[in-house]
């Protein structure tokens, strides 16, 4: 594995228009598997589930003028080996490489620009409310809007007294297409390490079939990071309107990270569908952790969805 993760590294940078020895380069990663009882309303199942494993490669390189020009290339990596992603009826069969976010741009005192394959506006703007992203009670399971387009150009200003704005462009790529936009305005630090708190609210139009309008605020009380979203949606036609909320909740206590989320969407015209995590993370170092997860989504009419799950993490 080793050598082919090699491999790939000297083709993607022999890509670039850059000269490789001149570009600060990182090969990054996270390995992410959990086993886990399913069942998704037809009997419950082990397995071995790979989360969003990744491995990619970044770097950039200074040029004239107070100008760099950034550039990413990241991969899924099917860990598991099974070559299937998802469950249910979204499971689909997946290469072992699948593209991330892979893109080159320029960055300057006017902020950045990208072009090529990136997470929307709208999708970076949940900062890290989503305590178990990536994980089977994902945002995504149950609301729109998590999109990872292709053909897109991205903008974000500079901060100004904490605040920043954010345009994604999405190409129509057809005659009979339209073109998307996503917007977003961000406040403070995702992370909470810059600020006490972190809001956004972000609008797609026409993106992958939706408008969307989402709000997101996260801050930390008495030790306890809290987080809520909002969220409306519906298709461009105006069908399918839904409104939605989720609420999160997590406590560290020394190496353990206990964490709570819930997630509702409530649709005009159809079922109304909700989910519940219950979590713990165990650190064993600042790059690894263990952690357990029971997710349990009550889907109305559709079938309902139980997860319990044990794994481990690794971010290099």
């Amino acid at each position: 594995m080793k050598h082919t993760y090699n491999k790939i590294a000297v083709a993607l940078l022999s890509s670039l228009s850059l000269p490789a020895f001149a570009a600060d380069v990182d090969i990054y990663g996270k390995a992410n598997l959990s086993l886990q009882s399913s069942d998704f309303g037809e009997g419950s199942f082990t397995e071995i589930t790979s989360n969003a494993s990744r491995i990619g490669f970044k770097g950039a390189h200074d040029l004239d003028d107070g100008l760099t020009v950034i550039f990413k290339a990241e991969f899924e990596v099917d860990l598991d080996g099974d070559g299937q992603k998802g469950y249910g009826t979204k499971e689909k069969s997946v290469d072992t490489f699948e593209a991330r976010n892979q893109y080159i741009g320029l960055a300057g005192s006017f902020g950045e620009v990208l072009l090529g394959k990136n997470d929307t506006m709208l999708k970076q703007s949940q900062g890290k409310v989503d305590l178990f992203s990536d994980l089977n009670a994902d945002i995504k399971n149950l609301w729109k809007g998590e999109n990872r387009l292709a053909d897109t150009v991205s903008y974000k200003s500079p901060k100004f007294n904490d605040f920043q704005l954010g345009v994604t462009y999405i190409a129509e790529d057809s005659v009979d297409a339209e073109d998307g936009i996503s917007v977003a305005v961000f406040y403070g630090d995702a992370k909470l390490k810059k600020s006490k708190m972190f809001a956004s609210v972000a609008i797609d139009s026409e993106v992958n079939g939706y408008d969307i309008t989402r709000a997101t605020l996260q801050g930390k009380v008495a030790g306890v990071v809290l987080g809520a979203m909002v969220q409306k949606q519906e298709k461009i036609d105006g069908s399918a309107e839904m409104n939605g909320f989720m609420v999160s909740a997590s406590y560290k206590m020394d190496r353990v990270t206990f964490k709570g989320q819930y997630q509702a969407a409530d649709f005009k015209e159809g079922d109304d569908k909700s989910g519940i995590t219950l979590g713990a993370d165990y650190a064993l170092a600042k790059s690894t952790k263990l952690y357990t997860f029971y997710t349990s989504f009550d889907m109305d009419s559709a079938a309902d969805q139980d997860y319990l799950a044990a794994g481990i993490e690794y971010t290099f």
